[in-house]
């Protein structure tokens, strides 16, 4: 499978701090099998990132996009905007299960805003900004995101047992 993980972060945009939770996602996603075909740094410009992940996904026709960071509060936190925007179909259920794992290690994991979509053959996910919970998170669902690919590129027929 291919992947590509899409850091958002001005701060690391603009070279004043490292992308440590790029590289962890790269890392996990590489002992896991996956081709790590693609990796973008880019600023929280909603525009920019709609055009990314519509490129990943339709041009370079990944499978699984990770994107780490703008899932907060924060003004200018706009990854699952962006994120739904290019959606076809929604996959909630990847979010909702991060979300639930971050919840027994701490109260702030209900303040996630991040999103998991589908765009055409793409599966779509946001992960937090920091190191632990890019961890934390993606420990969580990368077992069964495996399935949900198989299944979304037709490399397995149904879901039950």
């Amino acid at each position: 499978m291919k992947a590509a993980v899409v850091t958002l972060s001005d701060r690391g945009f603009r070279n004043e701090r490292e992308d440590k939770s790029g590289e962890l996602v790269q890392m996990m996603l590489k002992e896991a099998g996956y081709e790590v075909a693609e990796y973008r740094l880019l600023p929280d410009e909603q525009a920019q990132i709609e055009t990314v992940l519509k490129e990943l996904s339709d041009e370079k026709e990944m499978d699984l996009i990770l994107t780490t960071g703008g899932t907060g509060f924060s003004q200018r936190d706009c990854t699952p905007e962006a994120t739904l925007n290019v959606a076809t179909r929604n996959a909630p259920g990847i979010a909702e299960a991060m979300r639930y794992a971050s919840l027994a290690i701490t109260p702030r994991a209900m303040l996630s805003r991040g999103a998991s979509v589908i765009r055409n053959q793409t599966l779509i996910i946001n992960l937090p900004g920091s190191p632990k919970a890019v961890k934390e998170n993606l420990e969580a669902v990368l077992p069964v995101v495996e399935h949900g690919l198989e299944i979304l590129t037709g490399q397995a027929g149904e879901c039950g047992r």
